[in-house]
């Protein structure tokens, strides 16, 4: 065992070598263990007393700690008492105010409610009343349509203000008053001839106006264009003032007055608008241009003559009625005299017949108290005939 040999380290050692080499490390080791554990020593009382210093200070600073904490918990628990005070308070306030609240929100959702249903039954009114007028004025702009298309076309346009003055003519005058389209003696036929009576010449009327020319003027977009349509208008207006001129007053047939009928109230306000001197013309022609306001005037105008000259027709029937009737008022005279004479003589005989009977009453009376002195003088002799008439 002892031949036997190590390597270490690059080195050949024997078993005996070996031992004394790690016994000598071995004590190498303890002793620096021991060295280490005399340093740690030091090192941990210095520690040891500093930690306690540091412990006692730690444990003040507890105390200390300890101290404002339980003071710290006594105001907690006070603000925590004074807290909950006042958080019961503020609840029970805000509960009172969360129901009142409630019961105004509860309230004014109400009113807003019923607020509301008033507005839309309102609204649905009114979008029914929208609707109506919407139809009323679709209904209308189908109708202007209508009218612009009637206006468009000449012959239309004739028929239509035609047909209004017909109309206002037969709305005021009877049957036999008018006569539509005549033809006179000048192989002119005037759109209406209204007799007068007494014999007069008949007034003529005529309903075929120019529009072309006015609705040129409403068309107009330039300033240029504007000027050349109203010379037009004016040139057309004077042109048919003197064709009716010429044509429907004859005299000794017609009377020496003659309308012009124009069938809308603002054509007529755009001419006396716009042409002032051209209406002064047509009155110095003897021809009237007329609205339908115009028009219904001058038919009770008419009217008002041929009502007059009936009165003067029947004026001498009526003086004949009024002398019969002066007659019979004569005569109801008399027999209510005769009347009054009989009621005189009735009254007289029945005053008569009044003392008449007063003298019978008395009498009456006188035989009754005489027979009730008879029966009181029972034996006293009656007196003789010729006593009683001495």
């Amino acid at each position: 065992m002892s031949d036997s040999t190590f390597v270490l380290f690059g080195r050949t050692l024997t078993v005996a070598e070996a031992l004394i080499a790690i016994s000598a490390v071995a004590l190498l080791a303890l002793f620096l263990v021991l060295v280490a554990l005399v340093r740690a020593n030091r090192s941990r009382t210095a520690t040891e007393r500093a930690a306690e210093e540091k412990s006692r200070a730690l444990e003040a600073q507890m105390a200390e700690l300890m101290r404002m904490q339980s003071e710290t918990s006594g105001r907690l628990q006070t603000v925590a008492e004074v807290f909950g005070s006042r958080q019961s308070e503020m609840t029970r306030a805000l509960s009172e105010r969360l129901d009142g609240m409630g019961h105004r929100l509860g309230s004014s959702m109400s009113q807003a409610s019923n607020t509301t249903h008033d507005t839309l039954r309102q609204l649905h009114e009114r979008l029914a009343v929208i609707d109506s007028a919407q139809k009323t004025m679709s209904g209308l702009s189908d109708q202007v349509t209508q009218l612009e298309r009637i206006f468009s076309d000449k012959q239309s346009r004739g028929a239509f203000g035609q047909g209004r003055m017909e109309a206002i003519v037969r709305d005021g005058l009877p049957e036999e008053s008018f006569t539509f389209q005549p033809t006179l003696s000048n192989n002119s036929r005037p759109d209406c001839a209204i007799h007068l009576p007494n014999g007069a010449p008949d007034l003529m009327i005529d309903a075929k106006f120019p529009l072309e020319s006015f609705s040129r003027i409403e068309q107009a977009e330039t300033e240029q264009d504007l000027k050349e349509a109203q010379q037009a208008a004016r040139r057309d207006l004077i042109k048919h003032i003197d064709d009716v001129r010429k044509k429907y007053l004859i005299p000794g047939e017609t009377q020496d007055l003659a309308f012009v009928f124009v069938p809308s109230e603002s054509l007529f306000a755009q001419i006396h608008e716009r042409f002032p001197e051209v209406v002064q013309r047509a009155y110095r022609a003897r021809v009237v241009v007329l609205s339908p306001t115009l028009l219904h005037l001058a038919i009770q105008v008419v009217v008002t003559v041929i009502r007059d000259a009936r009165i003067r027709e029947e004026a001498h029937v009526i003086r004949a009625e009024v002398g019969h009737l002066m007659d019979d008022v004569n005569r109801l005279f008399d027999r209510v005299m005769k009347l009054q004479q009989h009621f005189g003589q009735a009254q007289k005989d029945v005053e008569q017949i009044v003392i008449s009977a007063e003298k019978v009453s008395k009498r009456g009376s006188r035989i009754e108290a005489l027979e009730m002195e008879t029966d009181g003088e029972a034996q006293e002799p009656r007196p003789t005939r010729a006593a009683r008439a001495s």
